[in-house]
This record gives structure tokens, C-alpha cells and sequence, in this order.
């Protein structure tokens, strides 16, 4: 099952990201759109090492670390003009919300499966869905979680949080380097907790 397992979490990456720009258009700032990427044909998301090299090392390695990534959507938060102070938080949340909505639609579907394949596939679904979803929200930039936590940081600490946060995302190395091994130690305890979660969503 390992080439479901790839192309469900292409997918699902893929509408990880047309959902930020979706959102960031919705709230005035047109740059996914005039940049196509407002769309669900692969190749404008597709970044050779985070959709093609990682997603494939990490399916076809032993365990369940599932991990990958698209090119980031572009927006502008200052054109976010109808949501000024929550904008960029709303956006970041679109990403997390479309894969758990995923993980919803999977789960309905495997209600009607009567046929053991695609009971599979559907799982393999709610997985990588449930999987991204919850991954997205750990805040540590440039994952989604370090701007959608801004909304429960006092506005004392706002300024320096977002200092760190905009350190961080300037070096994106530095913050994925902190996530791996934030997965290393954690990861067999996060996978067993998803995996554990899909089985009683999926009702398997």
C-alpha cells in the first residue's frame, strides 16, 4: 500500500496549501490567485525535495513517520484587510482544517466501503490527514501552529514572539531542524496516538 500511502499524502499537501491560498483571497489578498496557485493541478505545488525525495523516503522507510511538503503558498498579510488583526492566523489555520476535513470525508466513505482495498485506501486517508492536521499545529515555525498560536499569546509577548517566530522562518532549516528532532524523540508516541485516533474514527 505504500504507493496510496504517497499519492494520498501528495494530495492532501497539495490542498494543504491551495486551502491558505484560498482563505488569503477570501480575506483580500489576491497574490495565490494572480500567482495560479489557487488550483488542484500538482505541478505549481510541487517542490522536487519536500513532494517528491522526503514523501517518498519517508513512506518507503520502516515506521510511521510520514512527512512532506509542498511550495508554500504567497500571500501578503497586509492585503489580509478584511480580518487585520486575525488574518494571518486564519490563513495558517485553513492548512490544519482541510486536512481534518479530509480526515472527515475519509472517514465517511470507509462507512460504505464493502470491498477490503478500499477500506485501506480510506484509512491510509484519515492517517495522513489526521497525521498532517495535527503535525501542522506544532508551533514551531514555519509550521502553521507558530501562527495560529498567536491568537492565545498575551499582546505583552506578541512582539518578541513574533520576532522569534519571523528568526526562524528566515532560516527554515533551523526550524525544521528543531521539528525532526522534535519527531525523533516524539514520534513513535505522536504515530501510536494518530494511529490509535484513525482506528477509532475509521471504527476499525
Amino acid at each position: 500500500m505504500q504507493i496510496e500511502y504517497f499519492i494520498i499524502l501528495i494530495f492532501s499537501i497539495i490542498l494543504h496549501e491551495v486551502a491558505h491560498g484560498y482563505m488569503a483571497d477570501k480575506l483580500g489578498d489576491p497574490t495565490a490567485r494572480y500567482a495560479g496557485r489557487l488550483t488542484l493541478n500538482p505541478i505549481p505545488h510541487i517542490d522536487m525535495v519536500g513532494s517528491i525525495i522526503v514523501p517518498l523516503l519517508s513512506v518507503l522507510s520502516p515506521g510511521s513517520f510520514l512527512f512532506g511538503w509542498a511550495k508554500p503558498v504567497p500571500y501578503n498579510p497586509y492585503n489580509l484587510t478584511k480580518a487585520p488583526r486575525y488574518g494571518e492566523v486564519l490563513v495558517a489555520a485553513a492548512g490544519p482544517l482541510t486536512n481534518f476535513a479530509l480526515a472527515a470525508v475519509f472517514a465517511i466513505l470507509i462507512r460504505f466501503s464493502f470491498d477490503i482495498s478500499f477500506f485501506n485506501i480510506c484509512f491510509i486517508g484519515i492517517i495522513v490527514n489526521l497525521w498532517l492536521g495535527i503535525m501542522n499545529l506544532i508551533p514551531i515555525p514555519p509550521l502553521d501552529g507558530s501562527k495560529v498560536i498567536e491568537i492565545f499569546i498575551p499582546r505583552s509577548l506578541s512582539y518578541d514572539y513574533k520576532l522569534w517566530r519571523a528568526r526562524l522562518e528566515t532560516n527554515p532549516f533551523l526550524g525544521f531542524g528543531i521539528l525532526l528532532v522534535v519527531l525523533y524523540v516524539f514520534g513513535g508516541t505522536f504515530g501510536n496516538f494518530v494511529y490509535g485516533l484513525a482506528t477509532t474514527i475509521a471504527g476499525a
